[in-house]
């Protein structure tokens, strides 16, 4: 298992594009993956997960990999973080 927290940059409540690619991303990976916010957690790759969290600009998140491509997918999932800055 591996695990970073990040501040989300250029998210917006109501912008869905970064969600819908952030969970379009993960769904690409063997791995269980999972997002941390406030003490809640959803997977991943549900876009109803990931907007029931109400993501918004300078928040922090945790990403959560688990599985036989999880250092890849935590790299690639951070790596398309910083993108939307």
């Amino acid at each position: 298992m591996m695990q970073q927290t990040v501040e989300l940059n250029n998210m917006d409540v109501l912008g869905l594009k970064p969600i819908t690619q952030l969970v379009q991303e993960a769904s690409r990976f063997h791995s269980e993956i999972s997002l941390t916010h406030k003490g809640r957690k959803v997977n991943l790759k549900s876009l109803l997960g990931v907007t029931t969290l109400m993501l918004g600009n300078k928040q922090k998140v945790t990403i959560e990999t688990s599985g036989q491509d999880e250092k890849e997918a935590l790299e690639h999932l951070l790596k398309k973080l910083e993108s939307f800055s």
